[in-house]
């Protein structure tokens, strides 16, 4: 018997026995995948290190880096290929993709949240405050009260780059009490976002330049040769494991780490490919939409897609296109869960739940870009892997959001599916999702990229 063990779903009594021997095994499959999980979110406070977490993962399973700058020479076996927050990574062990095609998992490597001004210096009132603008559909409120760290990258003279992690509590946006707002449980919290969001960083008043040279000293660098910086905060409460049988994940930045690490990790268990190109795709700028050089809109991925093609010898019109007909993408984010407190918010026909493996999203106005042919592709993986699915569609009068999917389809032409695992306070500063979820989007992503 493992230590510690639990049993999602099964009260502790007369059980019986091959239930509770099978649930015994997926827990530890669970388990093992969701720590691997929570390692990965907490390394990984900014699409940066998102990507800079993903290289190890991949460097470990024998993948080796291309740089953008050189020559291809041989695209052949595990390589990637990594851009700012972005990241590509492929198996190609087959010289003509031309009948399988490239199979492709899709995911976004940054989450909303406050990210520092360029002249971040301010004051008021006596305390030192800190610049911030919004990135993303923040929910505002859930980050006040927090205990906050700050990452990112400078950018130094010779033009190189420093990953940037202060993982101790530097800032912190501070609520009005309730006696300076009696009204506010009656009529609701509404934040300004230039005024009511600035965190404070101590006492006292800010000259220009402090902060970056308090961060130069507190990271080890010249502040001299400081040339710029992409910073942002982060709430310091690591991944845990919450509910009375320890069966929900609670952590900041589910939405997409949890997708960006399935995605890298089921790409690195794909030994034999079988014919197809098999592609982990992680991208920035989802939560703003997606056009950057390494957003799913910019010229990412068909570049490196064309590169790879023509190392592999694909390199006429009619051969790419052929390619591309016999590919697919599954665009990885996450999907909302019915919420208990807001049954009323969701379709009554579909709703999704935590644990419930991976949910297929579908929207008619192609805000997800599935379609039943691609959906039916998908839960035949599902089924493969021995996971069970579940289908979100909104509530007609509530609009869903986007992924990269309809951005993916749309510029590359290749049929795609979208799919998420069920989760609560999507955009909050900490978020909530199922453990036992981790592990089963992980086998059906290595079933879909596998064929097996």
């Amino acid at each position: 018997v493992l230590p510690g063990v639990v049993l999602p779903g099964v009260w502790q009594g007369a059980i019986d026995h091959t239930r509770v021997c099978r649930l015994l095994y997926w827990n530890a499959m669970t388990r093992s995948s969701l720590r691997d999980l929570m390692t990965y979110i907490d390394a990984s406070p900014s699409p940066y290190h998102a990507v800079a977490s993903a290289r190890g993962i991949l460097q470990t399973a024998g993948f080796s880096e291309c740089s953008e700058r050189e020559a291809w020479d041989d695209v052949r076996g595990r390589r990637y290929v990594a851009r700012g927050g972005a990241l590509i990574a492929w198996v190609a062990n087959d010289p003509d993709p031309t009948n399988l095609g490239i199979h492709i998992v899709g995911a976004h490597t940054d989450s909303p949240n406050l990210r520092v001004k360029p002249n971040p210096d301010t004051s008021s009132a006596g305390w030192r405050q800190l610049a911030v603008e919004v990135y993303g559909g923040v929910l505002s409120n859930s980050w006040l009260d927090r205990d906050l760290g700050l990452s990112g990258q400078l950018v130094m003279r010779d033009g190189t780059t420093r990953l940037i992690h202060v993982d101790r509590p530097v800032a912190r946006v501070a609520q009005l009490a309730i006696h300076l707002d009696r009204d506010v449980n009656d009529k609701g919290l509404i934040l300004d976002k230039q005024t009511h969001l600035l965190p404070l960083l101590g006492l006292g008043t800010a000259e220009p330049g402090d902060f970056m040279r308090w961060l130069a000293a507190e990271t080890g660098h010249d502040f001299s040769a400081v040339a710029g910086s992409n910073l942002m905060l982060h709430d310091l409460t690591p991944a845990r494991t919450i509910g009375v049988s320890n069966e929900l994940l609670a952590a900041g930045r589910i939405d997409n780490l949890f997708s960006a690490w399935a995605a890298v990790t089921a790409l690195c268990g794909a030994e034999d490919t079988f014919g197809r190109v098999c592609v982990a795709a992680l991208f920035d700028h989802e939560e703003i939409g997606s056009e950057s050089t390494t957003g799913a809109a910019g010229p990412f991925l068909a570049s490196t897609l064309d590169r790879i093609l023509h190392g592999l010898g694909v390199q006429d019109p009619d051969a790419r296109g052929r390619t591309f007909a016999a590919s697919t993408c599954v665009s990885a984010d996450m999907a909302h869960s019915v919420h208990p407190n807001y049954a009323d918010r969701h379709e009554p026909g579909h709703r999704p739940v935590p644990n419930g493996g991976p949910v297929i999203k579908v929207n008619v106005n192609q805000r997800y870009a599935t379609d039943a042919t691609t959906a039916a592709m998908f839960a035949a993986a599902c089924e493969r892997a021995g996971v069970p699915h579940q289908v979100f569609v909104s509530k007609n009068s509530q609009p869903c959001g986007s992924t990269i999917g309809p951005v993916t389809a749309t510029r590359l032409g290749i049929a795609t599916v979208d799919v998420g695992c069920a989760m609560l306070s999507m955009h909050s500063a900490r978020e909530l999702c199922g453990a036992a979820d981790a592990d089963l989007m992980l086998r059906a992503l290595s079933s879909y990229l596998t064929g097996r």
